[in-house]
């Protein structure tokens, strides 16, 4: 395992240029402590790994040092052939381009592995798409890719959740990241704050004819990470304990609303599941377990329970 983590590092210092102990670590799966331990043993075997301090500090290789290693493990070549989101690449316009890359990799492989990789594509398919929802339309989405590419920053205009539009937003667009089947754009604003915009909400984009540095160390991959996780703790949560019908419980996850699942205990004498949710609101909640009709009863908080049952005469009311 030591011997196949060290070719991990190399591997991938040599394809970042440089990365801190920490970023090592999180990659690999090991302590911080191991890391170290590794370079030493690196260096020892005569690889000139360098260490660099200081806020944009991290280890390295010496410029121009390249690894002569060959040879893919059955695992890696697999990992190289499940095939993408078809969906993702026609949005980035690379369909074609993938599968002409990938005939590449398969005629530069040993013929023995060659059948195995092949055998890939028709045994695993990913597609992001969701069964009903209609994709999102992106007005700018070729200047936007267009001006990720050049590093040239960007002026745009752009809906907010609140439908407000801000206009002449001048960013230095970072990089796109497809959330299931929508695209956000990472971009830097012009007081080094980096924010996540939705595409779909970007009403107009021009590319300006000024470019811009990237900023040193930035990885999209651990950003996006790290942006996501401080998303969710941020979301607002309102809890109720439910007792749910055997006939609903497999139903929980797909009624189209922003409901999470936190607990479930075993059935009670009456056959039912106890279960606690996660709401953002309490009017998403309501909405939410009303549409269970009869399959579906609160437990906690009592309050909600009233509030169901007004809702629920007055679209009697209403309807009658």
């Amino acid at each position: 395992m030591r011997g196949d983590r060290l070719v991990s590092i190399l591997l991938l210092l040599q394809s970042h240029g440089q990365m801190t102990a920490k970023a090592l670590s999180e990659r690999l799966e090991v302590s911080e402590r191991t890391i170290y331990r590794d370079m030493d043993a690196l260096s020892g075997t005569g690889i000139p790994v360098v260490a660099e301090r200081g806020k944009n500090g991290g280890w390295s290789l010496l410029e121009d040092y390249q690894t002569d290693l060959t040879g893919l493990k059955e695992s890696e070549i697999r990992a190289l052939f499940v095939s993408p989101s078809s969906q993702l690449l026609d949005d980035l316009g690379l369909t074609r381009t993938s599968e002409e890359a990938r005939n590449k990799l398969i005629a530069s492989l040993p013929s023995i592995y060659r059948e195995n990789a092949k055998g890939v594509w028709n045994r695993i398919h990913i597609d992001t798409s969701s069964w009903r929802k209609q994709k999102e339309k992106i007005a700018s989405f070729e200047v936007i890719k267009e001006a990720i590419w050049k590093e040239q920053k960007l002026r745009i205009s752009y809906q907010r959740a609140d439908g407000k539009t801000d206009d002449r937003i001048i960013v230095e667009p970072l990089g796109l990241v497809a959330k299931g089947d929508l695209w956000y754009l990472v971009a830097s604003k012009e007081n080094g704050d980096i924010r996540n915009y939705r595409a779909s909400r970007i009403l107009s984009a021009d590319s300006l004819a000024r470019t811009f540095v990237r900023p040193q160390g930035f990885d999209l991959a651990q950003y996006w990470t790290s942006s996501t996780q401080s998303f969710i703790k941020r979301l607002p949560s309102y809890e109720v304990k439910v007792e749910v019908s055997p006939l609903a419980l497999s139903r929980l996850t797909f009624t189209g609303r922003f409901a999470r699942v936190l607990e479930m205990g075993d059935r009670n004498k009456e056959n039912w599941i106890p279960v606690t949710l996660s709401f953002d609101t309490e009017d998403e909640a309501k909405g939410y377990i009303l549409g269970f009709a009869d399959q579906v009863r609160v437990i906690e908080p009592k309050i909600l329970r009233q509030n169901i049952l007004e809702m629920a005469e007055a679209a009697v009311a209403f309807h009658r």
